[in-house]
């Protein structure tokens, strides 16, 4: 018989009981979160890259802050390193020692006055080599026995040295005065010798020719007027041109002679502006600027300038280190002695000087053609009477119109011919821009050349 058994009750106790579970902190299960978009992402990477952008640009106005403060700085004082102390630029190169160790009277502009005559020269239209001895006087060197060789070591006395050529000129040819002068020729086995030391006299040319020499590329441009009453001009067609620069602004303009020198006019220097860290040349630009530049080791003027008359304005620059020669930035060739430019030759002055009298510096480099006005004109009482000397020269129109102007000082005033350009005078004074009957006045780089040599020479 069936009978109907008792049921237990649920248990709740697992059927496998196992150790006990106790839970512990941290071990929860993490809860699930959606992947990132592509969205989110992007909005990432432009925070980082704005924040990225943010800190080079504070940077960057930091820095141009800091160059400008220390440009103000720089114009205004001198920094005396030992004594960790600033001084009115005004103290600097004033004869006091106002420094530990007279730091601020170290690096100044020095003068020179040269008593010698240097001993290597060009003279004429022909370019023709002559030596020169105390005794002898000048004499034109024949072409007898002449080397490459002699070439180099006549070039390398002369300055800047690049390709150097040499030709022969028939006596026949030279001017009287020079047909019937005195004469020398180089010795045998003296390719090396200074060339003044390494002739022999001779009353005639054994070959019948003398020497003419071409001693680099200067002055010479690829394919080709503000200054007042001028026309705009681009560097390359003026690469010697260069902005003299104390303190991040254009003083003066100044001609490029070789890599390492330029030429200048003295009047550039007075004043406050006889501390050489200061002043910088900047070169190969048609539009002026006042960032990099060359710095400078040395400035000297002549040691007669006289700055009550103008009289003797040059002065030369010399680079700490020198340029790289390129399209934009090339030395102007030196004239020959006795070039003989005659009242009426046209030249070319170059500069970013006033615009007008009283005006502004031109932004971009500025030329004009003008003419070369006779000297006894210019030295009439009309013009400038007595205040015109030797070592001056006149250019530009008796009626005004065109002139070099404030800005202009120092810079070149050239000659074409030959295929090259030639430095005939170097900005110096005038009354005013463009009046009537008060034309630019020059230092003559011809009555120059013994010093620019001697300088050049002495401090190489």
């Amino acid at each position: 018989m069936w009978t109907i058994s008792q049921v237990p009750e649920d248990s709740t106790r697992p059927l496998n009981p196992g150790q006990a579970v106790v839970p512990r902190p941290g071990q929860h299960r993490r809860p699930m979160t959606a992947t990132k978009t592509e969205k989110d992402k992007a909005s990432k990477r432009k925070k980082v890259l704005l924040t990225i952008l943010t800190v080079v640009v504070l940077l960057g106005i930091l820095a141009t802050a800091v160059f400008f403060v220390k440009k103000l700085i720089d114009s205004k004082y001198f920094f005396c390193k030992r004594a960790f102390k600033f001084i009115p630029l005004g103290k600097a190169c004033d004869g006091v020692q106002d420094c530990t160790g007279g730091e601020d009277e170290l690096t100044c502009v020095s003068s020179f006055k040269v008593n010698t005559t240097f001993p290597v020269r060009l003279t004429s239209s022909r370019f023709v080599l002559q030596v020169y001895s105390a005794g002898a006087g000048w004499r034109s060197v024949c072409s007898d026995d002449w080397t490459q060789q002699h070439t180099q070591t006549a070039c390398k006395q002369l300055g800047y040295t690049n390709n150097p050529k040499s030709t022969n000129v028939p006596v026949n040819n030279l001017m009287s005065s020079m047909k019937n002068g005195r004469f020398t020729a180089v010795r045998p086995w003296t390719t090396t010798t200074p060339l003044h030391q390494a002739t022999i006299d001779r009353n005639t040319c054994r070959s019948g020719a003398v020497v003419s020499l071409s001693c680099s590329d200067c002055g010479s441009v690829g394919t080709q007027d503000r200054i007042v009453g001028g026309t705009d001009a681009f560097i390359e067609d003026w690469p010697w041109q260069v902005s003299l620069q104390q303190g991040g602004q254009h003083t003066c303009g100044g001609a490029l002679l070789t890599p390492s020198w330029v030429l200048t006019a003295a009047h550039c220097f007075t004043g406050s502006k006889k501390e050489l860290t200061g002043w910088r040349v900047v070169s190969g630009r048609t539009y002026m600027g006042t960032l990099g530049g060359s710095f400078v080791d040395r400035i000297i003027l002549n040691g007669d300038y006289d700055s009550a008359r103008n009289d003797y304005d040059i002065a030369m620059m010399r680079l700490s280190s020198p340029i790289s020669v390129g399209e934009a930035r090339k030395p102007v060739c030196l004239p020959p002695k006795s070039f003989g430019l005659s009242a009426g030759t046209v030249m070319a002055v170059t500069g970013w000087g006033y615009l007008e009298e009283n005006g502004k510096v031109s932004p971009s480099l500025q030329k004009a053609s003008i003419p070369l006005i006779d000297q006894a004109k210019c030295s009439s009482p009309t013009v400038y009477g007595s205040a015109i000397t030797q070592r001056m020269i006149c250019a530009g129109f008796l009626e005004g119109k065109v002139d070099a102007c404030q800005g202009d000082s120092g810079g070149p005033l050239v000659y074409f011919t030959s295929s090259k350009w030639h430095l005939v005078g170097v900005v110096s004074w005038g009354v005013g821009c463009a009046r009537e009957r008060r034309p630019g006045v020059y230092c003559n780089v011809e009555e120059m050349l013994n010093w620019i040599h001697t300088v050049m020479e002495k401090n190489s």
